[in-house]
């Protein structure tokens, strides 16, 4: 049996981890799907002033916003520009902090001591509040949003793997690798990394909801993607001024940022007991 339809075999066992999988999975259809589910596709980014604010309907399934978009419509290329934001922030703090991690946690010194120090600089900001101030500075758009998540996530990444490459370090195959005379580089992307992979594919799925979540809160303040860029954090705030009788335009965009978030929380607890032997155990004690 291999190794992923392991995984995929004992997710299915866990019922949270599954309704985190669905959510995912709907919200990647969503994206990928958008212009055939979409109702009122072509109306995305224009203006119907004369159908503004008009309630769920079967015309309009979640209703139009301020400008007399179609919400539904909306909210579904709006799940293209939220997975491409986490995607890539995502994955551009697994580029930075993987191997600044696996780097200070191999060698010893004054290179793993400044490394880790310059992570600790970051950590010691909240993300949020860096994130902010970064957008703030760079001003708003999709490429600055991405860059200011990204500037702020990787040191996470960063403490994970430098924990575990110290870890694993002590490990005899570890040692006997080193004594064949096998270099760091060859050690650290052959065998130490391969052996660390579990926590920081964890990481990244939970990373993904918070990612999501924090770039929705830089949409709200008015520092993401510019109208009329169909991003959910901004249209929540375009709504406020509009609640609670079109209290439609809010919740919709406000329901999607929560299963979203939701999902990915599920799917990596679910990930983290899959993949941490050491933690199923523990529970399996703990539940005798």
């Amino acid at each position: 049996m291999s190794a992923a339809w392991f995984v995929v075999r004992r997710l299915a066992r866990d019922r949270s981890a599954l309704v985190g999988l669905i959510l995912i999975g709907a919200l990647v259809l969503a994206a990928l799907l958008a212009p055939v589910l979409a109702t009122h596709p072509d109306d995305v980014f224009e203006l119907h002033p004369a159908e503004r604010l008009q309630p769920p309907s079967p015309a309009h399934w979640l209703g139009t916003d301020r400008m007399g978009a179609d919400v539904y419509s909306r909210l579904l290329f709006g799940a293209r520009i939220t997975i491409l934001i986490g995607v890539i922030a995502v994955g551009a703090s697994l580029a930075v902090g993987v191997p600044v991690g696996l780097v200070a946690g191999y060698y010893h010194g004054w290179l793993s001591d400044l490394l880790m120090r310059a992570s600790d600089i970051f950590l010691a900001v909240p993300q949020v509040v860096l994130a902010i101030a970064i957008a703030q500075t760079l001003g708003p758009s999709l490429p600055n949003v991405i860059l200011a998540l990204s500037a702020t996530y990787w040191p996470w990444f960063a403490r994970v793997v430098y924990a575990e490459t110290r870890t694993l370090q002590k490990e005899v195959f570890v040692e006997s690798t080193a004594a064949l005379g096998a270099s760091p580089w060859r050690l650290t992307a052959l065998h130490v990394l391969p052996n660390i992979a579990s926590p920081i594919i964890v990481r990244a799925s939970i990373g993904m909801g918070f990612t999501i979540l924090t770039a929705a809160a830089l949409g709200f303040l008015g520092l993401g993607p510019p109208p009329p860029t169909p991003e959910w954090g901004r249209t929540i705030a375009e709504s406020r001024e509009f609640l609670p009788d079109a209290w439609w335009y809010a919740a919709a965009p406000g329901l999607a940022i929560f299963l979203t978030v939701m999902g990915f929380n599920l799917l990596g607890d679910g990930l983290r007991d899959v993949l941490d032997p050491r933690l199923r155990r523990a529970r399996q004690a703990a539940d005798g």
